[in-house]
């Protein structure tokens, strides 16, 4: 059994915890372990990095330096965290004198980071080290009654990845046809879903929402899937306010990737946080053919 470390990060244990169920019940199905980085901080996205550059990089090289005495790649599912975790790693490899101040900080707190660490998605995860092949075998319920929109946000594609396109990535699109789905040709797959803009000037976060939401619908999906917590967040919470501003659009559940590889699998719909959903993804859930318990 292959063993990554793994760093939840804040969303993941509050508003996404659909996510992290999902995605452990998906790893424990292929037998790859998770195991979580003692002591992990905040890795320094959104508030910190919007008021203390520096303060971010050295919070984010704290969980960098953590994982590193683990001598093992770190998962990080958040695309946030993912992002920023990978731009620490940049930027003290790149700048002098930024590296100078993490250093003094780490010393400060007994740690070092020789910047050994390798920072993973766990798409690319599932991707690279699992294979197409091994999750279409591991298939007992094909996904055929769902047409997805494939709904990548716009951290995960910036330029610190390297595992997919950054204009037009196709890794989920490609994963999730191996499940049996139909992925629909989505344009708007990077767009940004409005981020914290919901809360700070909300008619802009709305309609950035409702171009993803009309986008999908007028294409003919029946959901969203996502890799980020904050898209899946915008997408679901939001959406009833938006159908009441919008009158054309009628709602649409919203998933985590990982929770249609668990539904694939054969996984109890529960198990992956499928009874969680504001939008209910009822009916799609009991289009498979096992049986399914009430979510």
């Amino acid at each position: 059994m292959k063993t990554y470390t793994y760093y939840p990060g804040c969303s993941v244990k509050g508003t996404a915890q659909p996510y992290e169920t999902s995605l452990k019940q998906v790893f424990e199905a292929l037998e790859l372990k998770l195991e979580e980085l003692p002591d992990w901080n905040c890795c320094g996205a959104t508030f910190y990095i919007s008021v203390d550059e520096t303060a971010s990089f050295v919070l984010s090289s704290r969980n960098l330096a953590l994982a590193e005495q683990l001598g093992r790649d770190i998962v990080a599912p958040c695309s946030a965290c993912y992002l920023t975790l990978l731009k620490t790693q940049d930027y003290i490899q790149k700048y002098p004198q930024i590296r100078q101040k993490v250093d003094a900080a780490l010393t400060a707190a007994k740690l070092t980071y020789s910047g050994t660490v390798k920072v993973r998605h766990p798409l690319e995860v599932l991707f690279n080290d699992v294979g197409l092949d091994a999750l279409r075998n591991r298939t007992r319920s094909p996904l055929r009654s769902f047409k997805v929109a494939p709904y990548y946000g716009c951290q995960i594609v910036r330029p610190f990845q390297q595992f997919d396109d950054a204009t037009y990535p196709e890794t989920m699109d490609q994963l999730l046809t191996a499940l049996g789905a139909e992925v629909i040709d989505y344009p708007v797959k990077t767009r940004c879903c409005g981020g914290s803009l919901t809360g700070t000037i909300t008619d802009v976060g709305l309609r950035l929402n409702y171009i993803l939401l009309k986008e999908a619908q007028e294409r003919g999906a029946n959901c969203i899937v996502t890799v980020c917590p904050l898209c899946q967040f915008n997408l679901e919470a939001y959406q009833k306010k938006i159908i009441r501003q919008y009158k054309e659009l009628t709602e649409i559940p919203i998933f985590y990737f990982t929770q249609l590889i668990g539904l694939a699998f054969g996984l109890q719909a529960q198990k992956l946080g499928l009874n969680k959903h504001i939008i209910s993804p009822k009916k799609l859930v009991q289009s498979l053919h096992y049986a399914q318990p009430t979510i």
